[in-house]
């Protein structure tokens, strides 16, 4: 859940830019062509043949030798004095490929795409003001930031997860500008899926994460595979972590951009329980604290909060079978009111927020295992998409700042519980527009936002 801004920062006025039309280099005019003016459907393939030596047909050298994609002749470098960036202008050929990464380019403008889109600031700013739909090279309209992950095997719980992530502002913000090779081997690929999937120019309207998946199952010690399903709670806690390590972040709070966006406090209360007797012989009530005894208290951060639902009824008529229970969002966060008692063995705990991040997650335990199976608690919970107002559960100055949240994503789960036997899918917002979309894998959908609230949410 994302934090409210103050309406003047929300819609405070900006220049429009055309993200669909990059600022031309100086030189010779160039047509528009194809879909997204990329020059693709200049491509001859057959005047392509890679079997020659890899050697400039100007300079005779064999360093940072590309090739041009229109006529197959091979050319030394793409900078200003080139003989591949003479020859885009002299000749009207734009696409060259190193023969070396395999990395496309447009020339003379020098841009990427697909293997490695960029961004302007400009170009992010306008992304919640104005995202124009885009179309590929079949000519099917895609929407950037909308756009679904192909399902490998079985890693749709990576899929909703990732999708999450990259529409959180300080997040997607950061990884479409920068684009420096720094940070650790996860970091570089989180980011290069997020432009990817931004990129208002890609060759068709979906996106593989198999390089983000592979890392993530090498850094996990493949924890987290492609090929079998998992708890996205467990990823979403190993990722966040895992980013915050790789952007050189460190136990101190605010270390990284990661604790900046999504780490809090909380205030933890405890005292160990002693059963008291009525006079009528019956347990006094255990869920409060007695404050004339000791209470321990601690400070500490959180990445995200759970919220336990009350357990189903077990015995039910024919009729109760029908009738899937129900709960409001607020009794749920009464956890963190500072006043209600949770009990864990002998220990009553309470808690209180003292610190609100910038962005709020929800976890809300769904599953529980014994001995034998694991059970699926299928309570619905009622929340507000927009306004979810954390006053009551905060104390210190962040009592007396921003505590309203509107909603940015929603994880849910369809079907039995255990892995495999389930589906997860996410709805996601577009704030441009204010359109709700169901995505599962490479299924994208508009959805009514009223039908969020009938899904078994379990991330927020």
């Amino acid at each position: 859940m994302d934090k409210r801004k103050h309406p003047d920062v929300e819609n405070g006025d900006s220049e429009q830019v055309d993200v669909e039309s990059p600022a031309r280099k100086k030189g010779k005019a160039m047509p528009v062509a194809g879909p997204q003016g990329l020059f693709l459907d200049t491509v001859n393939r057959y005047m392509l043949d890679f079997d020659f030596e890899k050697l400039c047909s100007v300079s005779l050298s064999n360093l940072n030798v590309y090739a041009c994609l229109v006529c197959g002749k091979y050319f030394q470098g793409r900078g200003k004095s080139s003989h591949a960036y003479f020859h885009s202008l002299h000749e009207n050929h734009h696409v060259f490929i190193n023969l070396h990464t395999l990395k496309v380019y447009i020339l003379p403008d020098g841009y990427e795409y697909v293997l490695n889109p960029t961004f302007t600031p400009k170009q992010v700013a306008q992304l919640d003001k104005g995202n124009p739909y885009s179309y590929d090279l079949n000519n099917k309209r895609y929407l950037p930031g909308f756009v679904g992950l192909n399902n490998i095997k079985a890693n749709d719980y990576v899929n909703v997860v990732v999708q999450s992530l990259l529409h959180v502002q300080p997040l997607r913000d950061h990884f479409l500008i920068d684009n420096s090779a720094t940070g650790s081997e996860l970091v570089k690929r989180f980011g290069m899926l997020m432009r990817k999937v931004w990129n208002p120019r890609a060759f068709k309207g979906q996106v593989s994460p198999h390089e983000l998946l592979q890392e993530i199952s090498n850094a996990s010690q493949k924890k987290f595979r492609l090929n079998e399903q998992a708890d996205p709670t467990d990823l979403i806690s190993w990722l966040l972590n895992a980013l915050h390590a790789g952007m050189g972040g460190k136990k101190k709070a605010g270390s990284s951009l990661i604790h900046r966006t999504f780490q809090g406090e909380i205030r933890i209360d405890s005292q160990t329980i002693v059963v008291k007797e009525t006079v009528e012989g019956e347990e006094a009530e255990k869920k409060v604290f007695d404050e004339s005894r000791e209470i321990i208290s601690k400070r500490s951060p959180f990445m995200f909060l759970t919220l336990d639902l009350p357990p189903p009824p077990l015995f039910q008529d024919e009729t109760e079978k029908n009738i899937i229970p129900q709960i409001p969002l607020a009794t749920l966060l009464s956890k963190y009111d500072g006043v209600t008692g949770q009990e864990s063995g002998n220990i009553l705990r309470r808690y209180k927020i003292t610190a609100l991040p910038e962005y709020l997650i929800f976890h809300i335990k769904r599953f529980t295992k014994n001995n034998w199976t694991m059970e699926k608690n299928p309570t619905i919970v009622n929340f507000p998409i927009k306004n979810v107002d954390m006053s009551d559960y905060v104390e210190g100055p962040d009592a007396l700042g921003e505590t309203r949240y509107d909603l940015v994503a929603n994880i849910c789960h369809e079907g039995k519980p255990g892995p495999g036997n389930g589906i997860y899918r996410v709805h996601v917002h577009d704030k441009a527009k204010d359109q709700w979309f169901q995505i599962q894998d490479l299924f994208v959908e508009e959805i009514m936002p009223q039908m969020i609230f009938l899904s078994e949410s379990y991330i927020q």
